[in-house]
């Protein structure tokens, strides 16, 4: 399962990439020859997708070596700095375009072309249908970084339909509302920058160890208790790396049995878990008396 979840989250990710730099060249063509400025920034947007994709590609890539004497837990943590990396490219997008939007309010230009509304239309439609299946495919492996990604994918959807609405409106009350798709380009930025604080604040709580896993506590708890001589579990942590879980677990046996047949038990009940349970890549038993 591990080697599957990973390719995938490799596959995702190889179609972040292609498809960004694809519409990356489309919006800033179509942006300069139709007159729009909110398709330009939305083409600036495609434009850091393409490198923050390509960060994300390396992650996993780099998460899938084994581990060594100097990573014992392997390499999988490098999945929510890679998170990090992402945010960082998403509040650099929506500052650019911000920026510029501000910069082309005060500056007087044409009337953005029509068709360009044809082309945002389409770029609306594969850019939420990107999300879907990035999105489907983080939840499915429960990848922090890849939902990043997949949050790029919405966040450019969201500035192609400000968009669409600001070229939409400067082309129905004609001169005098030429900057409305900049007006719309700077709304999306405001988005964007909440967005990524969406995606930062759960990999921030993955990378100091905060409690977020009492689904999978009871399901451990659950597999432990269908284990024969277990009584039951005390204490249970749990850490996430990256698609992977580390496990600290105190179960409990009779009192009365030899230290052997204590370390066997453990050694059942680990392997249960694993079994039954495949995303946990790591986990310490600690033996208590009943």
């Amino acid at each position: 399962m591990e080697l599957t979840n990973e390719k995938s989250a490799i596959n995702a990710t190889l179609f972040s990439i292609v498809g960004n730099v694809l519409l990356a060249a489309i919006k800033l063509i179509s942006g300069f020859l139709g007159n729009s400025y909110a398709l330009i920034a939305d083409g600036i947007e495609s434009t850091a997708d393409i490198f923050s994709s390509f960060f994300v590609l390396l992650g996993f890539k780099y998460a899938q070596r084994p581990p060594d004497d100097n990573h014992p837990f392997g390499h999988s943590r490098i999945e929510p700095l890679i998170t990090f990396l992402v945010v960082a490219f998403l509040v650099t997008s929506a500052t650019v375009i911000a920026y510029e939007s501000i910069i082309n309010i005060q500056t007087p230009h044409k009337i953005p072309e029509a068709w360009t509304l044809i082309v945002l239309a389409l770029i609306i439609l594969w850019k939420e249908g990107s999300y879907r299946y990035v999105s489907k495919k983080a939840k499915t492996i429960k990848s922090s970084s890849l939902k990043a990604d997949a949050w790029h994918h919405r966040s450019d959807a969201i500035t192609s339909v400000t968009a669409f609405i600001g070229i939409s409106i400067a082309l129905y009350f004609g001169k005098g509302y030429e900057t409305a798709d900049d007006w719309a380009a700077l709304f999306a930025s405001a988005f964007i920058l909440y967005n990524a604080y969406l995606i930062f604040r759960p990999a921030l709580g993955e990378i100091m160890d905060e409690h977020l896993y009492d689904d999978l506590i009871e399901d451990i708890r659950k597999v432990s208790n269908t284990v024969n001589g277990i009584k039951g579990t005390e204490k249970c942590f749990v850490r996430k790396a990256g698609m992977k879980y580390l496990i600290e677990l105190h179960a409990i046996v009779d009192g009365k049995i030899t230290v052997e047949e204590g370390h066997f038990l453990a050694h059942k009940l680990q392997d249960k878990i694993q079994n039954e349970l495949p995303e946990i890549a790591h986990i310490t038993i600690h033996i208590e008396p009943e």
